[in-house]
């Protein structure tokens, strides 16, 4: 059966996106809040799937969000941008563990518990 775009999911749409995007074999893809507005399990699929495109495809991930959980399975640098100014960037485990610029702290500290034991979000 045929369907229209209005009767996918949130998650399929995301997952069409992605599939529309990796056709033309890009060496770079921009995310803008690719999973926000996902719900947690779709989350978690999506992230492992855009961590399987990375690894099997070489690619480099420009990956604009405000999920910090996301951010840290997903990143290996970060920039760390307040009213379209740069004010913090480098690597992400050292932004996420130990920022410097009392901005980034505030942010680190009005997030949740940001322990992630592997980079994978889904046990597979």
């Amino acid at each position: 059966r045929h369907r229209y775009p209005h009767e996918f999911s949130g998650g399929q749409r995301q997952r069409i996106a992605l599939a529309r995007a990796m056709i033309m074999q890009p060496e770079v893809l921009v995310l803008d809040e690719p999973t926000s507005a996902l719900d947690r399990s779709v989350q978690a699929q999506m992230i492992n799937l855009l961590q399987k495109l990375q690894h099997d495809h070489a690619l480099a991930y420009l990956f604009i969000s405000h999920d910090l959980k996301v951010i840290r399975a997903l990143s290996d640098q970060i920039i760390v941008m307040r009213q379209g100014k740069v004010v913090e960037q480098g690597d992400a485990e050292t932004i996420l563990d130990n920022p410097t610029h009392p901005y980034t702290q505030a942010l680190m500290s009005a997030a949740f518990d940001l322990t992630v034991s592997d980079t994978s979000v889904v046990s597979q």
